[in-house]
């Protein structure tokens, strides 16, 4: 079908405010339609007299934007992240709390001190007169990784802006001997009490560190400690193990030289 436009008078949209739709103002709108076999023209005539409004145009998915997410300029103003100017006061402490820095200082003494018996049983161990070099060799060797434990402790509490404050060291026992177990199996016995203690300790140290809401200590605690502190203990009841079964006398020298080659022999197995 074919259709023409006759005439249009007028097509009016407003955008001033109204109450519905656009306003349409025409006088007369003829369509004819050369099918209809008749010259009469047919009048569509819209008249109706509405009150314009107000037209938004819009994408559907425009996001407005509010305001401004990140101010970094205005927020490094804020009193917690003031620089400090006092040459005292440490310039990189940040939300470290002062239960952290005492419980931290706390282990570090833990360390020290259980480092200082087991170097008092190296020392025991490799008298002339005791002459058990193997056992002699794993107290220095443990002796030296307790330290190495204080220093570590030392070193972050450094990082986080803490003060590092040593506390005094009691005398360790010089004597080990035992009538009944024998001086091998009791020394053994004592670092495996004093490796449970140190884990204690460890455990009270995290425990601090979460209820200040500390995640970059309890993480540090997690990945520096936990783990090999109780393959530690693991490694230490084995040996105690093996001590009650070979007795004292000559079973303990055996055991000493395994202590003493054992290095050599895990080369061997590989």
């Amino acid at each position: 079908m074919a259709m023409s436009l006759r005439s249009v008078s007028s097509f009016l949209v407003s955008s001033k405010q109204g109450d519905g739709g656009a306003g349409f103002s025409s006088s007369s709108l003829l369509l004819k339609g050369s099918k209809l076999g008749s010259s009469s023209s047919s009048g569509l005539s819209f008249n109706q007299q509405r009150k314009p409004r107000n037209l938004v145009v819009s994408a559907l998915n425009e996001t407005v934007l509010t305001g401004v997410v990140f101010q970094p300029f205005e927020e490094v103003k804020k009193e917690a992240l003031a620089v400090p100017v006092a040459h005292h006061v440490s310039l990189a402490r940040q939300c470290f709390a002062d239960e952290c820095e005492a419980a931290i200082n706390e282990q570090i003494n833990v360390e020290y001190n259980v480092s200082y018996v087991y170097h008092s049983m190296f020392a025991y161990f490799d008298r002339d007169n005791v002459a058990l070099r193997g056992m002699a060799k794993f107290y220095k060797e443990s002796s030296e990784e307790e330290r190495e434990h204080a220093e570590k402790l030392m070193k972050y509490q450094n990082i986080r802006g803490g003060r590092v404050k040593l506390h005094s060291i009691i005398n360790p026992p010089s004597e080990f001997e035992h009538v009944e177990k024998g001086d091998a199996l009791y020394a053994m016995e004592l670092a495996l009490s004093l490796e449970k203690l140190t884990n204690e300790k460890l455990l009270s140290l995290h425990r601090v560190a979460e209820e200040n809401n500390d995640a970059q200590m309890t993480e540090f605690v997690e990945r520096e400690f936990l783990s090999e502190q109780v393959e530690a203990i693991k490694k230490i009841a084995e040996y105690v193990t093996q001590l009650r079964m070979v007795g004292k006398g000559h079973g303990v020298w055996h055991f000493d030289q395994q202590l003493l080659h054992q290095e050599e022999m895990l080369h061997l197995g590989n």
